[in-house]
């Protein structure tokens, strides 16, 4: 490896006109998310996160995720993050491999924000969902090790006035969904709820309860998902996307919102039941 031939300047790579893509910029200065493929298994070593429901509402979207971390058999944190607003008017959230998630979604906000001060507009939701796309096919060496982070992406799309959902595989493969879908190791268990609860022009309100209520039918069939922790006052985290922007919902609002959930339960700890005649549950 050659010296340095104007040791404290930036290397050339910083300086020179640049793409609008941060990612391109990292592996243009060598940075790369490539494992060795010696390395073998390492999903049972590492903490992974589940659960993660998202849907689409009166005023756009809501996502939600439970707050647990696993590594094995073990509980390896009880009040881990794992949705976050990407930029303005999108959220994401994540599962599987902890660090290597959170990792991805620190890279995928910074190249959203680089590419708006790059070329002065922001990208179209669209254009957000290819890129998560790409970022996550750097992201393959990992995902043959055991290393798989599979992101949930959602947002308020301002050319149509609605909002939209997209899931990934871990090959970085794109798929739009309509109306609600679930990532993570409790994913069956929320989607089958939310087949259940689910209705297209549901309330703010409504549609906090009904997050709340699919991670409640998760924790309680997946032993990886965590239910609220009433003691400890840990509540699932949500984000709303809307046209006035991304929303994370506060603590004490959260509370409120899970002491009546939890309150109807020990009533009916199924949860709700669907109505047969076709109307409102």
């Amino acid at each position: 490896m050659t010296s340095d031939p104007m040791p404290g300047r930036f290397a050339a790579a910083y300086l020179a006109p640049g793409t609008a893509s941060f990612a391109d910029f990292l592996t243009s200065t060598g940075y790369h998310g490539a494992v060795s493929a010696s390395v073998g298994d390492l999903s049972h070593s590492v903490p992974h996160g589940t659960t993660i429901v998202a849907f689409t509402y009166r005023d756009g979207v809501i996502m939600a995720g439970d707050r647990r971390a696993t590594m094995g058999n073990l509980i390896a944190q009880r009040d881990i993050e794992k949705v976050f607003p990407a930029d303005e008017h999108s959220v994401i959230g994540i599962a599987g491999a902890a660090g290597l998630a959170v990792e991805l979604v620190r890279l995928f906000q910074v190249e959203l924000e680089h590419y708006e001060k790059i070329e002065g507009v922001p990208l179209s939701l669209d254009g957000k969902a290819n890129r998560l796309a790409t970022l996550l096919r750097s992201n393959l060496g990992f995902a043959m090790q055991g290393l798989a982070v599979v992101p949930l992406f959602g947002g308020y799309d301002l050319h149509r006035a609605r909002g939209r959902i997209f899931s990934y595989d871990v090959t970085g493969g794109r798929y739009e969904e309509h109306e609600h879908f679930a990532v993570g190791s409790g994913s069956v268990f929320a989607r089958g709820s939310l087949k259940k609860l689910y209705r297209p022009q549901l309330s703010e309100t409504d549609a906090i309860t009904a997050a709340i209520e699919a991670l409640y039918d998760a924790a309680d069939d997946d032993s990886a998902t965590g239910g609220p922790d009433m003691n400890r006052r840990i509540f699932p985290v949500v984000a709303l996307a809307t046209a006035d922007g991304v929303t994370i919902i506060d603590t004490d609002r959260m509370g409120n919102a899970v002491d009546e959930v939890v309150a109807a339960r020990r009533t009916r700890p199924d949860g709700p039941a669907a109505n047969l005649s076709g109307g409102a549950p």
